[in-house]
């Protein structure tokens, strides 16, 4: 198998592919979902293209709390099947599908009464990894233990003394949301799938009451073009309603989207070696370790105003540095926060008036022939609900398809992974980084790692890390342009790195140098740097403003203040 480059040329001619031959599947949307369903098909034997309007994992997908886990808190609710199908994602993840991608983290959840609720919450948790064991894939995972406050506090020295009588620690999974998107695209086209960002439908195809294919148009190039499949994937989350509406026929269910922020803050502002899981009166909040930060959120409140560019408002804000405050010794302040995200959940409606009891399982409907909707779930079970939707598509086929194969596909940098961890010290002697380097190259991109060096030993100034931003090192920035699918310097600071979340002042004094970077793989010019980093300085300022007000309608307002640099 191949190893797909994702750069300008194979995207033009990925867009002249579909549209030169009918495809079997066209999958309409790449966040996780998206990205999944393209590899099942593709893996099935099945002609396959993926079209995004945007980037890969630009809405719902790239600012998830980062979590790959079971759903702990969904024990509670009874909702067993859930977690068990979770439990078993996840540990396919860590263990065959993303080892190199998919990482343990510890989490302590303090008790705050005796006797009662150690035996209660204690319980919950052994649940939790018996039904991971008994799946045959928690052996990857410590389990759980009990703590007295003593040691609990030893454990995480941040929390105050009279917050807890004692603690429970136990292990779920992480990863970085955003990357795994960009490699599953590259994984699916590496077996055979077309795919192109930037590539929006703008309608659909008829013959009859039956879907046969899609407008789609290069929003870059501005060419349009018709691609025709014999069945389509609609799997554009908090979007279903809206292309649901293009074909003009009324949905067999609704998807409404609830808001979720998180707050990062540098590691040293809370002392602790485990991450936090912390009851509140609606749901639970994460303090989820996260490099040299801490990820806080999250929120979870309705949203109906811009689905692109959903806002953080100032109250948003207040909730989580108030309940996080209320357990450490030392509180965190505005002035601690570095960066601020807010992504749309897409749920499923109808269930409940709030949207935390909304169903986080997911649907899959065939409205119309030809035309398939996915929607709803977690990304813990991406591949559950890519495989399922596939699944459906095949019953429009008039052929014999094989079974799913995706819990046997490693993603692209899972081969080998482990012998080059193993070697890591080997590899840093010959590439003359530092082997903390060189675990930072294989933790992002595994075996892959080596095409990133490869670009440093051409140019050994790529080997240097970027200014401002110095956890990355400059050739991450070409790779994002040339392998990745990057189009913009907001998808390299953004999505293909965190910079824009990780840096006090959100990547904009790394903005440049990245622009210049970029530049010679995209065929920039200077006028055209001098406006990516304008937009970019633009779209940071429009966040910051949007932090400052009081509550959602103002604070979306503020944030588009700033226009997209290809307006859809």
């Amino acid at each position: 198998m191949r190893t797909a480059t994702l750069g300008p040329v194979q995207r033009a001619e990925s867009l002249a592919a579909m549209a030169e031959r009918e495809l079997d599947v066209l999958v309409v949307g790449s966040g996780v979902v998206g990205a999944g369903t393209a590899l099942d098909a593709v893996t099935r034997g099945l002609s396959t293209g993926l079209v995004e309007a945007r980037d890969w994992a630009s809405g719902t997908s790239s600012r998830s709390s980062k979590l790959i886990h079971g759903g702990l808190r969904y024990l509670e609710m009874l909702d067993f099947a859930l977690v068990r199908e979770a439990l078993k994602e996840r540990g396919l993840l860590l263990e065959r599908i993303a080892p190199h991608l998919v990482k343990p983290v510890p989490f302590l959840y303090p008790l705050q009464h005796k006797g009662w609720e150690r035996l209660y919450a204690g319980s919950g948790v052994a649940l939790y990894d018996a039904m991971s064991m008994a799946r045959g894939h928690g052996r990857g995972l410590p389990t759980h233990r009990h703590l007295s406050r003593r040691h609990a506090l030893r454990v995480a020295p941040a929390l105050r003394k009279d917050a807890l009588v004692g603690a429970l620690q136990y292990y779920d999974a992480q990863m970085d949301d955003a990357r795994f998107v960009a490699t599953l695209v590259r994984t699916a086209v590496s077996y055979g799938a077309q795919a192109a960002n930037r590539a929006r439908v703008t309608g659909f195809l008829r013959e009859g009451e039956r879907v046969v294919g899609a407008r789609v148009q290069d929003v870059e190039g501005g060419g349009e073009y018709e691609v025709r499949a014999r069945q389509i994937v609609n799997a554009t989350g908090v979007w279903t309603d809206d292309t649901q509406a293009m074909v003009g026929e009324r949905g067999q269910f609704h998807v409404r989207a609830s808001k979720g922020i998180h707050l990062v803050v540098p590691r040293d502002r809370i002392s602790s070696s485990t991450g936090l899981i912390l009851r509140t009166e609606k749901s639970v909040l994460f303090v989820i370790p996260w490099g040299r930060h801490w990820i806080v959120g999250t929120t979870d409140t309705d949203w109906d105003l811009d689905k692109a560019h959903p806002a953080a408002s100032s109250a948003d804000i207040d909730y989580l540095l108030e309940h996080v405050n209320s357990v450490l010794a030392v509180p965190l302040t505005r002035d601690d926060v570095e960066g601020v995200y807010a992504g749309l959940r897409p749920l499923l409606a109808g269930e409940s008036d709030a949207t935390s009891k909304l169903s986080r399982e997911h649907t899959v409907a065939h409205p119309v022939p030809g035309l398939v909707v996915v929607a709803g779930g977690k990304y813990t079970t991406y591949r559950v609900m890519a495989k399922d939707a596939v699944d459906e598509a095949v019953r429009g086929l008039d052929q014999r398809v094989a079974e799913c194969v995706t819990e046997d596909v490693p993603l692209l940098g899972a081969e080998g992974y482990r012998a080059l961890w193993n070697a890591r010290a080997r590899i840093a002697s010959r590439t003359g980084l530092h082997v903390v380097r060189v675990e930072h190259l294989l933790n992002r991109f595994g075996a892959m790692a080596e095409e990133v060096l490869d670009l440093i030993a051409g140019d050994p100034s790529l080997g240097e890390p970027l200014q401002f931003a110095d956890d990355y090192l400059r050739a991450e920035i070409v790779y994002a342009a040339s392998h990745e699918g990057a189009r913009h310097l907001d998808d390299v600071l953004t999505r293909r790195t965190r910079i824009s979340i990780e840096t006090f002042d959100r990547g904009t004094r790394s903005a440049r140098e990245a622009a210049e970077l970029m530049a010679p793989v995209l065929g920039w010019d200077k006028e055209r740097v001098e406006r990516e980093v304008g937009h970019y300085e633009k779209r940071v300022e429009a966040e910051r403003e949007s932090q400052r007000q009081p509550d959602d309608l103002t604070a979306d307002a503020a944030r588009l203040g700033a226009p997209d640099i290809v307006p859809l």
